[in-house]
């Protein structure tokens, strides 16, 4: 992640910076051929539910498993342990799995790997050629039409950074078919066919006809406007409505659902690469088209606490921070992992200063399943989530 300038003199002075094993004294020293240089730094993940990665199917070919939401597929942007393949591989000794499909952080649901080259692109063609049966399930805001809703409207992407897409004339051609299965008198279970694979796509061609997911932290927000973009009226152009949801999130301290955190919107925070997946977003910048920053005030809450000064001025502050190691608290938890209290403090990292609330379980699910995946000699299902339910009431 971007850093300040100042953090390669903090770590010299700590004996973190090392060349060739040997501890870092002048920073002016000049690197040689086949110098080897060396930093330990303290990395910050974004929360993700606890619920366990249930493997539906394991062969010698695939493994296939109900990705719980808020998990994304593969590391990527702040993500590494809190990635459905690095649990496979720790917790289920799964390694050098190949991705044959993604789903969306948020989304929930089937989701496949295979275990040879052979067997990913024996598949990975029947994607191409559009062979692949897919079906989902989501829970959207009012009561959905009984008949059958075909849309085929072509999706834009706004922003790679962000992850965001609308429908647009100039964006790519796809197809959705949509089937209520149930309505509770304020919000509807729909059965969701996608016959292409766009980024977002179920969640934009909901957004459009409007009945948007219920909890949908991206497609189903104030920013898009008082219709909330149905029938594609925004009124906005795509950089205000990128700052609007930047805004809107970071009032609910919830900006972790875009990928991005404060120290991505400081006028220092530069790109990172994140993969190919519609999951990942980049930093966010003030422009997050042309890929400058986008400040804004904080909002201060007496859950959160106000944002440190340490993030004001960076460089001045890990100096301090790193002068005052000796008295700053540097806390190792020694319980099981995933218990209230479970951190270790870094007297170095300006991101440990910050007191975030945790999320509720019910912030870190999207009602978006992906139920099942069927192809020419295979067809894998999962079970119908419990806000599905026909008598479900939130």
């Amino acid at each position: 992640r971007p850093q300040p300038r100042a953090s390669p003199r903090a770590a010299a002075r700590a004996g973190r910076l090392r060349l060739n094993e040997q501890p870092v004294h002048d920073l002016d020293t000049v690197l040689k051929n086949n110098d080897f240089l060396r930093n330990t730094v303290h990395r910050h993940e974004p929360p993700v539910t606890a619920q366990p990665i249930q493997i539906l199917v394991e062969d010698d070919s695939v493994v296939v498993v109900d990705k719980p939401s808020s998990l994304p597929v593969h590391p990527c942007g702040r993500f590494r342990h809190n990635t459905v393949i690095f649990i496979l591989g720790k917790e289920h000794n799964l390694k050098e799995l190949h991705t044959i499909h993604r789903l969306d952080r948020m989304t929930s649901g089937v989701l496949m790997f295979a275990k040879t080259a052979e067997v990913s692109k024996r598949i990975d063609e029947q994607v191409r050629q559009r062979q692949l049966e897919k079906e989902y399930v989501c829970r959207v805001v009012g009561e959905f039409p009984e008949n059958e809703v075909v849309c085929e409207e072509p999706i834009l992407v706004v922003s790679y950074k962000v992850g965001v897409c609308r429908v647009d004339p100039k964006g790519k051609s796809c197809k959705t078919i949509f089937q209520r299965l149930s309505y509770n008198g304020k919000t509807s279970v729909v059965r969701c066919l996608p016959h292409t694979g766009r980024t977002h796509q179920i969640r934009v061609h909901l957004q459009y006809l409007g009945y948007p997911i219920v909890n949908d932290p991206i497609y189903n927000m104030r920013a898009w406007g008082p219709e909330r973009g149905k029938g594609g009226k925004i009124d906005k152009t795509d950089e205000e409505l990128l700052k609007a949801l930047v805004e809107e999130h970071r009032s609910k301290q919830s900006l972790d659902v875009l990928g991005i955190s404060e120290e991505d919107l400081s006028p220092n925070a530069e790109n990172k690469e994140c993969g190919n997946s519609s999951d990942c977003m980049e930093s966010v910048q003030v422009d997050p088209i042309n890929g400058n920053s986008c400040p804004a005030e904080d909002t201060k809450d007496p859950e959160r606490g106000e944002i440190p000064a340490c993030l004001q001025n960076s460089d001045t502050n890990l100096e301090t921070l790193e002068k005052n190691k000796q008295s700053s608290s540097c806390e190792i938890w020694d319980g099981p992992v995933g218990e209230r209290g479970s951190e270790e403090k870094d007297p170095l990292c300006v991101e440990c200063k910050i007191t975030r609330r945790d999320p509720s379980p019910k912030e870190l699910v999207m009602y978006l399943h992906a139920l099942r995946y069927k192809g020419a000699e295979f067809e894998y299902c999962s079970k119908m989530p419990e806000w599905a339910m026909e008598d479900w009431e939130e």
